[in-house]
């Protein structure tokens, strides 16, 4: 479960950008508070019929609506790809939005930390950090499955949805997707800092 609090600015952008306006002064009060808990019960309301799994849902708890529900639309296709049902996968969400500080701590993963290289972008310059975008995984048995050819066929799927996939960028990503184009990304970064709807 997230803690707003940990970065509330951070936070008070997410909910600014999510129809919950808010003065952006990084200090979590009443109203920071009660919009936090607003959007909750409307993201709880439009999840709750969805058939997620727990870890799938509490993650989607932090994605922007729409991406809620171009998730969950996903979510109920992958699980039900005869190349999953057939294999006994289980898609979970595994990574949904990150905080700037997240990121940046995802990215010092096998440069300055030990770990291998994971992500080529600092905070402010992944769709993670805008709620719009979401990593899957491959479960069986409830074991992680970190190569198979299903992510590649889920990643076709995802396209033909309207989804932009990882699988398909230079530095390939496939357990990624997000409803915006990378060419977006500094709009929808201005946009996110000023707590202005951009989705």
């Amino acid at each position: 479960m997230v803690d707003p609090t940990d970065d509330s600015l951070f936070w008070q952008r997410f909910l600014s950008c999510a129809g919950h306006p808010l003065e952006l002064d990084g200090i979590w009060g009443p109203k920071s508070k009660a919009a936090w808990e607003q959007f909750h019960a409307e993201s709880i309301k439009r999840l709750s019929n969805a058939g997620l799994d727990e870890r799938t849902f509490e993650n989607c708890l932090t994605l922007m609506p729409a991406a809620q529900e171009k998730g969950s639309d996903f979510y109920n296709v992958a699980n039900n790809e005869p190349s999953v049902t057939a294999s006994g996968y289980v898609v979970k969400f595994i990574s949904t939005t990150r905080t700037y500080e997240e990121q940046d701590a995802l990215y010092a993963q096998g440069r300055t930390k030990p770990g291998p290289v994971v992500t080529n972008a600092k905070g402010g310059q992944s769709n993670h950090n805008f709620g719009v975008a979401w990593d899957i995984g491959l479960f069986l048995g409830g074991e992680y499955i970190d190569e198979s050819p299903v992510y590649e066929t889920l990643g076709k799927i995802g396209e033909k949805m309207g989804l932009v996939w990882g699988g398909s960028w230079q530095f390939e990503d496939q357990p990624h997707y997000q409803i915006v184009q990378d060419s977006e990304l500094s709009h929808i970064r201005a946009s996110f800092e000023a707590g202005k709807p951009f989705v």
